[in-house]
């Protein structure tokens, strides 16, 4: 039981630091471009899904993607569509926190998020929901990195 309580906290902690604008003294270890595109989402956590919302109070899908990019001097286009046709593409095996998933039916994206380790991303999944962390429920998408 502690051990999970300390992972809560640990989990807290980070989120404070995140959403306080702390930042690391001289000499520590810099986060990549992608953790901190992974941190800027992750300070979402919580805001509405609204369709067309591209922030800061609410968002959808590629109105998170490109803010949190946006957050670390990064422009993305404004639909999850044309996010995809901007970036780099990249394979499934080499993804890395920071980069966007693409899920598509029909040669129509429907649906972007960030990743942000494991089999998770960082999301504004649909109406009536909020920004969080969800795994990927599908083997059925694609990549890409825009840093």
């Amino acid at each position: 039981m502690l051990t999970r309580h300390r992972g809560r906290l640990c989990i807290s902690l980070a989120f404070a630091l995140v959403l306080t604008g702390f930042s690391a003294p001289a000499g520590a270890v810099q986060l990549s471009r992608g953790d901190r595109v992974v941190q800027a989402a992750a300070a979402q956590a919580g805001k509405p899904y609204a369709g067309g919302g591209a922030g800061p109070g609410s968002f959808d899908c590629s109105g998170l993607t490109a803010y949190a990019h946006r957050q670390v001097g990064i422009s993305l286009p404004r639909t999850a569509s044309a996010q995809r046709a901007a970036v780099r593409p990249v394979s499934q095996r080499d993804k890395k926190p920071g980069d966007l998933i693409f899920f598509s039916s029909g040669g129509r994206v429907y649906h972007a998020g960030i990743f942000a380790g494991g089999n998770r991303m960082w999301a504004a999944p649909s109406s009536g929901d909020v920004v969080r962390l969800q795994n990927i429920w599908t083997s059925a998408y694609t990549v890409g990195r825009a840093w």
